[in-house]
């Protein structure tokens, strides 16, 4: 049977998958920091800050909180080509493409299956994020591209400004897990002049066009039911009168604008609604064009249990919906709320580098931005993850929005920018991006990591050992990662380092186990129990503890990673240096792999400025 083919994106090096090995997290708790009490009784502080490569700290994560992120926001290296002029055969495309495929298979391990990931990308490599999207995450999954409008550009980007016109806006690529239903309903807030010049731009009509100008007198009708059997008065309005605002404004001189202003409170349209409340209201009253009101108590919904009136009119009884309702002012503005959709255009970039007391020129985005994407795909508690954290925008807005965090960050600037800004957000002293909004007062904590060493190290003599900067506690926890197991050691037994059902158990060593020292395991494990045992070597035939299975490490362990490789980082800085043609070999010397290009050398070198 052939196998079906499918559209896909294809690279150099794409099948050359890295064997990433589960690093250990070491907490640094002289940079981990806490509230000294608690705001309320919500408070987060097991939120993660990661210091380290971001690729291993992903696989790091990925046992204990697979299947658990709510909601991913990244921002990876654009790649947009400061290195190209090394390269002729695209190299440094390939390595970016394939070491981003390796970050979103993590990713979508870690997402929740109601959970949506957010990727910021810029023109240049959306399209290849897309297909790559698509193969990761299924293109059913694919939920919205959004373009977001940007801080104004004073040239075209990049040059070429005889061609290219200036970049003002990027692009997220949104995925969801196969659970998800729907975001969260999210509204932008426009100023009503602003909202009617947009609805003009757009050949869209505004549609609250009448004004009650008179109110009339109510006269009672009638009492009649509502489906649960409530009472309803019902009356028939008299001596109403409704104008066009259009007639209102050239009548008194002004304009649509200030007239909707001046009769606010009476500005409104009909609705066609479909509802068994009308239905009751047209069978109770004449099909001639006159105006009913009914007075009930709703028994759901934002009036609950509030005394309500609805005013029916015309020969269908059509439902007069208020101006007011979908509006709200602020001071003397009226603002009208709009359904969020595929661009957002009114984020402000003019201080965006002063949030959070951090300078991060070119990188950092709005506070409002995040919160946008954590309002749309998360509720408090939900757990957020930024595996490019940067200056640390992300942490600090789940943060103030009451979710938990996990943030990771390779370079430097996660403690000189990270670390302070998340001490100022818990502290409750950074009044800046969206703590108003969220009425932050401070709070919470976080807990500083960095990624353990590799747990293999070559000696002087090539030979594969356990690093000397393991202690047994480190090594248990890694060789339980390594294995699968549940790292948990036991205060009873010495020999339960971690479990994987409640019946199977892991016993991790450095020494050398005699045949009697595993016949006392064997005994003290018992016949319902089984016992993986790591340890440096053993004596005897490991058939005869048919309850223990026994390895020796690091031989056990060896094939399964790359070990000792701590750089995986997507910065174009980091990229390999341009392969170099071979010298050709003097004769008498052996020419390891001279007849094959060198594609890229196993260090990296920073470019130098």
């Amino acid at each position: 049977m052939t196998k079906k083919p499918k559209l896909e994106l294809t690279w150099i090096g794409k099948d050359q998958r890295p064997k990433l090995e589960p690093r250990i997290l070491l907490e640094d708790p002289s940079k981990s920091y806490h509230a000294q009490q608690r705001v309320t009784e919500n408070d987060l502080f097991d939120n993660r800050l990661i210091f380290g490569d971001n690729l291993l700290a992903l696989k790091a994560l990925e046992q204990e909180f697979a299947g658990k992120v709510k909601c991913v926001y990244i921002d990876p290296p654009y790649n947009t080509g400061q290195a190209f002029e090394h390269y002729d055969d695209g190299l440094e495309a390939s390595l970016w493409l394939s070491l981003i495929k390796e970050r979103l298979i993590l990713l979508r391990h870690l997402l929740r299956r109601d959970g949506v990931i957010f990727v910021q990308i810029d023109d240049n490599y959306f399209a290849h994020l897309k297909l790559i999207m698509d193969e990761v995450f299924g293109a059913a999954r694919y939920v919205n591209t959004i373009a977001v409008k940007t801080k104004e550009s004073s040239g075209a980007s990049g040059g070429g400004e005889d061609k290219r016109l200036k970049k003002n806006i990027e692009f997220l690529l949104a995925y969801c897990g196969e659970d998800f239903v729907a975001f969260n309903d999210v509204y932008n807030e426009v100023e009503l002049g602003k909202y009617l010049e947009l609805m003009k731009l757009e050949n869209r009509s505004f549609k609250y066009t009448s004004v009650l100008y008179k109110q009339g007198t109510k006269d009672y009708v009638k009492m009649i039911k509502d489906g649960a059997g409530n009472d309803m008065k019902l009356y028939k309005v008299i001596d109403y009168e409704t104008r066009s605002i259009s007639k209102l404004a050239k009548e008194e001189g002004i304009t649509e604008l200030e007239a909707i202003y001046k009769y606010y409170d009476y500005v409104h349209t009909t609705e066609n609604a479909q509802t068994s409340i009308r239905t009751r209201v047209q069978e109770a009253t004449d099909s001639l064009n006159n105006m009913y009101a009914l007075e009930y108590y709703p028994v759901s919904g934002r009036n609950k249990g509030k005394l309500t009136e609805l005013l029916f009119v015309g020969e269908q009884k059509r439902l007069v919906s208020w101006f007011k309702n979908v509006t709200f002012k602020a001071g003397d503005r009226i603002i009208k709320r709009e359904k969020l959709g595929t661009f957002w255009d009114d984020l402000n970039w003019n201080n965006v580098t002063r949030e959070g007391g951090v300078r991060f020129p070119n990188g950092q985005k709005p506070e409002k931005l995040i919160s946008i994407c954590l309002e749309l795909a998360s509720a408090k508690g939900d757990l957020v993850l930024d595996s490019f954290l940067g200056s640390g925008t992300t942490a600090a807005v789940a943060h103030k929005m009451g979710r938990r965090w996990i943030g990771i960050e390779l370079g430097e600037h996660c403690n000189t920018h990270c670390v302070p800004r998340l001490k100022s957000v818990v502290d409750g002293s950074d009044s800046g991006g969206i703590t108003a909004t969220t009425s932050w007062k401070g709070g919470g904590g976080f807990r500083y990591y960095k990624l353990a060493p590799s747990l293999l190290q070559q000696d002087k003599w090539g030979n594969w050992v356990i690093s000397k900067q393991y202690n047994a506690a480190m090594l248990a926890e890694a060789a339980c990662k390594l294995e699968g197991f549940a790292y948990a050691p036991s205060t009873e037994h010495y020999w339960m380092h971690g479990h994987s059902t409640e019946r199977d158990f892991i016993y991790v060593t450095t020494q050398h186990l005699t045949a009697e020292q595993l016949q006392y395991l064997s005994d003290e494990v018992g016949p319902q129990r089984s016992l993986l045992v790591l340890c440096t070597a053993f004596k005897g035939k490991a058939e005869r503890w048919p309850n223990l299975t026994v390895k020796k490490i690091p031989m056990a362990v060896l094939k399964r990673c790359e070990w000792n490789h701590d750089d995986y980082s997507l910065n174009v800085e980091n990229l390999p240096v341009a392969a170099q043609p071979a010298p050709e070999p003097v004769q008498g010397q052996l020419a390891f792999d001279s007849a094959r290009p060198k594609a890229r050398k196993a260090t990296t070198k920073k470019r130098k400025p």
